[in-house]
């Protein structure tokens, strides 16, 4: 955070010394409160395209096996502009990498979700998915996997039989 903050202050700075060049070749022609408006404008920009372009960059630097389920957008009222084009803040995203299924319970997978937020570090959190009866348990301390495949200790919750996480980690 602190990097962006020293970045929208290098992109105003370096704006407002563009514009204060145009202003002295001008002749001076051009109003002096042109400097500190590009300079303000040039932070702002920045900081909007860093805020939409967040996601891009964090989903993009994801391996090919990690496949984006879901996101979500949101509108606030400081923020304007989210209005127009709303912004995403946060993903769900499944690790076919680590998937697992046992022969015996054909309908389940086991997998890894990835929870990633703007500002936030990544969580990440087994998972087991029941594809046909449209559920999943999230794998936590008390879950123990019995001798016949099963997850004992698992609390299920169910889904809607569209559920995007699901029907991502079901498909691979």
């Amino acid at each position: 955070m602190l990097l962006e903050l020293f970045a929208a202050l290098v992109a105003g700075v370096g704006l407002a010394g563009l514009v204060m060049g145009l202003r002295l070749l001008s002749g001076k022609r051009l109003p002096g409160w042109i400097v500190p408006a590009a300079a303000g404008l040039g932070m702002l920009a920045y900081s909007v395209w860093s805020e939409y372009s967040w996601f891009d960059r964090a989903s993009g630097a994801l391996p090919p096996q990690v496949v984006v389920a879901s996101t979500h957008a949101e509108q606030a009222w400081y923020r304007p502009w989210t209005y127009l084009v709303p912004q995403i803040s946060r993903a769900i995203a499944v690790d076919r990498r680590l998937s697992k299924r046992n022969d015996a319970l054909p309908g389940q997978v086991l997998t890894s979700v990835l929870l990633m937020a703007r500002w936030e570090p990544d969580r990440r959190f087994g998972v087991v998915f029941d594809c046909t009866n449209h559920r999943r348990a999230d794998l936590m301390d008390e879950v123990v996997i019995a001798d016949d495949g099963s997850f004992a200790g698992a609390e299920w919750i169910q889904l809607q039989p569209d559920d995007p996480v699901m029907r991502t980690a079901c498909e691979g």
